[in-house]
């Protein structure tokens, strides 16, 4: 594990050394969890963007003509 040396505002460590506690974590734990959850944000927004890349208006329109135009259900309709 690599260790890191940090420097954060003092009313930032604060308030993550309130949440850390009040989740029953380490402030520690709660930076490593916080850093995996934004690189994983980041890094679902690039594959996102990749696949957008990869998508067709005219092969979804088309895919979209299929679909029959008919009344939702009862239990599918927004009220």
């Amino acid at each position: 594990m690599t260790m890191m040396n940090v420097e954060v505002p003092d009313a930032l460590y604060q308030r993550l050394a309130e949440v850390a506690a009040k989740e029953g974590v380490t402030v520690e734990n709660l930076i490593s969890s916080a850093v995996a959850e934004k690189i994983a944000a980041l890094q679902t927004e690039g594959y996102l963007r990749q696949r957008a890349a990869r998508g067709s208006r005219e092969k979804f329109e088309r895919v979209l003509a299929r679909v029959p135009d008919v009344e939702p259900e009862a239990h599918d309709r927004l009220e």
